[in-house]
């Protein structure tokens, strides 16, 4: 189980998740609400660092915005360099995947000298869903409408909870290479819920989201990740970031979806972990 710390800053009160041991990474997605129970992705590097996990404003039992300019992304990357101060860490990783790597985009752009190293996977630096009918949120994609049924499901506070794993799991189904694989892939005691208020922020957001202009001017090193096959963020987004970004790294991983860290788990770990190891521990 991970720790809990509430964080009090100039900007409010956060919920935070601490587990591992080693150099800070901090771990957070625009709208997922975290608890003691952990999360996958984060989880991956709690061997070797000392994970943050956050919940953002309007989740979990982090405050609630006063005003709907605080959900904008570039306002939660000062939310999170408000809590790495109040925690009095100097620099730390930031790892996202899905929109916690678009997230990172932005962190990279306008506070890389927090930074010691930005690590995005399965995520794109631009509104991806009108533009590429591999997406899965394209209305063309065989899939859409499927998608879009579990995700308005998922953000009802009153669905029951097994009702709730269910859809979710369906919903998770629909983003595997191997879909029959899920029960291995998801086998810990992990649950988490979804920030209605935030998603729907988010999918008015990320119509106007297009920040590859500004990606050069990231300088911290990034480590690129995506699977062959993602259908929420596909992969020439992720090559699109690796082309802007200055000596960013690429890993494409030939036998995944859209959860890479799960679906080739060792060699994710060994990838990612050769990169920090190499860029920035030396």
């Amino acid at each position: 189980m991970w720790k809990q710390l509430f964080v009090q800053t100039e900007r409010g009160r956060f919920e935070v998740f601490v587990k591992g041991t080693g150099p800070p990474l901090c771990v957070t997605h625009l709208y997922s609400q975290f608890n003691a129970s952990g999360d996958y992705f984060a989880d991956v590097f709690t061997r070797e660092h000392t994970v943050y996990l956050v919940n953002l404003k309007e989740a979990g039992n982090s405050d609630s915005v006063r005003s709907p300019y605080e959900f904008f992304m570039l306002e939660t990357v000062f939310d999170l360099e408000s809590i790495r101060e109040a925690l009095q860490i100097k620099r730390w990783i930031f790892a996202g995947h899905s929109t916690g790597g678009m997230l990172g985009c932005l962190y990279g752009i306008h506070a890389s000298n927090s930074l010691d190293a930005l690590l995005i996977v399965g995520a794109a630096a631009r509104e991806y869903a009108t533009s590429s009918s591999a997406c899965i949120y394209h209305v063309e994609h065989p899939h859409y409408k499927m998608m879009q049924q579990f995700i308005e499901r998922l953000k009802d506070p009153y669905l029951e909870e097994n009702q709730r794993r269910k859809i979710a799991e369906e919903r998770t189904k629909l983003s595997l290479y191997r879909p029959d694989h899920y029960s291995s892939f998801f086998s810990k005691p992990i649950h988490k819920k979804m920030s209605a208020a935030r998603m729907n922020f988010f999918a008015r957001e990320i119509l106007q989201f297009d920040v590859t202009k500004q990606l050069p001017v990231v300088n911290t090193p990034t480590f690129i990740a995506c699977g062959r096959y993602d259908v929420q963020c596909p992969l020439p987004f992720s090559e699109e970031m690796a082309n802007f970004i200055p000596h960013a790294q690429l890993v494409i991983f030939e036998e995944s979806n859209h959860y890479p860290f799960l679906e080739e788990k060792e060699l994710f770990e060994v990838v990612i972990q050769e990169f920090l190891k190499t860029k920035c521990l030396n």
